[in-house]
């Protein structure tokens, strides 16, 4: 086996597991799509597309307060 071989082997190696790598990570992403808290982060996104006067809020908010 010489060294062009070896190289050959590392290269595939090391692409197969950067895609597997980058699936994994893509894959926690969308599965786990709230936080620690809680919190569903990606409601936020549509705040680009739908941020005329008349959209709902992302979070409604009342003005009642908590007691």
């Amino acid at each position: 086996m010489d060294i062009a071989q070896l190289q050959a082997y590392g290269y595939f190696i090391m692409t197969a597991g950067l895609a597997i790598g980058l699936y994994a990570y893509i894959y926690h992403l969308y599965s786990r799509r709230k936080d620690a808290d809680g919190v569903d982060y990606e409601n936020y996104s549509n705040m680009a597309l739908k941020d005329d006067i008349a959209d709902t809020p992302v979070n409604a908010t009342s003005s009642k307060k908590k007691k």
